[in-house]
């Protein structure tokens, strides 16, 4: 049964998209990009962003009953490759060994023309 995952302040309902879904003991996360509780993509660059989008998966995961640790895959869309390094810094950050499979994709433009990076993930949901 597919059960749906709710944030507050959850900004994707206007655009008839979940956070996320859970599926038995798999949970998988909607992209997640910098944007603050308000909906508006923070200031201050790559690095501000994507600590916004890290923030951003750890609620959505903790909200479906999850969390990084338990993050199996994950894929990172960003706006400029020349980032990569900021992103395995902050991969370095968030996550841990066994560290998750991952696609790091270069893309045009995300759904915020000021967006520089979108962060989804599949996770396990731990047995209580």
């Amino acid at each position: 049964m597919l059960e749906r995952v709710v944030t507050e302040p959850d900004n994707y309902a206007p655009f008839l998209l979940s956070q996320g879904i859970r599926y038995g003991n798999l949970l998988f996360i909607s992209g997640q990009a910098g944007a603050a509780d308000d909906g508006r993509i923070v200031a201050g660059g790559f690095l501000a962003q994507g600590e916004q989008a890290f923030a951003n998966l750890r609620r959505a995961l903790e909200a479906g009953g999850s969390s990084l640790a338990d993050v199996i895959k994950v894929t990172i869309f960003v706006t400029d490759m020349g980032h990569f390094q900021d992103v395995v810094a902050l991969r370095r950050r968030y996550f841990r060994e066994p560290y998750p499979a991952d696609t790091i994709a270069e893309v045009k433009a995300l759904y915020d023309p000021a967006a520089m990076i979108e962060i989804e993930a599949i996770a396990a949901i731990r047995p209580a």
